[in-house]
């Protein structure tokens, strides 16, 4: 039997630009979340009648049984790193002076996973999956409205 040899490919890149812009807009749902946040500190997440799921940020339907989502549910600022990973370069391949750890959280009461910065988290050796965290909310002053509203995710202690 003759055995498959795999090859290895080089990246290729082509510099240029693509004059194209674009408008994110949150719909009914993002926009319950972001202003609960902006407004009031609050993580508000929809759960799901027909299945159980509770989504956050807030959806409009649910994605695995397509039922409406109406009931809106305040989940608490802490949960389970299910997941991370560390950058070192950025999305040119250039050094970051400072490394970026990024996570996905399962915050209490949700079914689904959160994904942010996970804050002071730049040294692998001292992460673990299942540590408990806690979100990291700016000041009100300072909130405009935005996901970064939410600092990242600090490891508990």
């Amino acid at each position: 039997m003759k055995r498959a040899r795999s090859r290895i490919t080089e990246t290729r890149t082509w510099l240029g630009e693509i004059p194209i812009r674009s408008r994110y807009t949150a719909g009914v749902a993002g926009q319950l979340f972001l202003t609960a946040l902006k407004e009031r500190g609050e993580l508000i997440g929809t759960r799901c009648a027909a299945c159980s799921q509770v989504y956050v940020p807030a959806r409009q339907f649910c994605e695995r049984c397509f039922a409406e989502l109406t009931e809106t549910v305040k989940l608490k600022p802490e949960g389970t790193l299910k997941s991370f990973t560390i950058g070192f370069v950025d999305h040119d391949g250039k050094r970051l002076k400072k490394a970026l750890a990024l996570a996905l959280v399962q915050l209490d009461g949700a079914t689904t996973v959160f994904f942010h910065r996970l804050l002071d988290a730049t040294d692998p050796s001292k992460v673990r999956i299942g540590s408990p965290v806690q979100v990291v909310i700016k000041p009100k002053t300072k909130r405009t409205g935005s996901i970064l509203d939410i600092e990242g995710f600090k490891i508990k202690v």
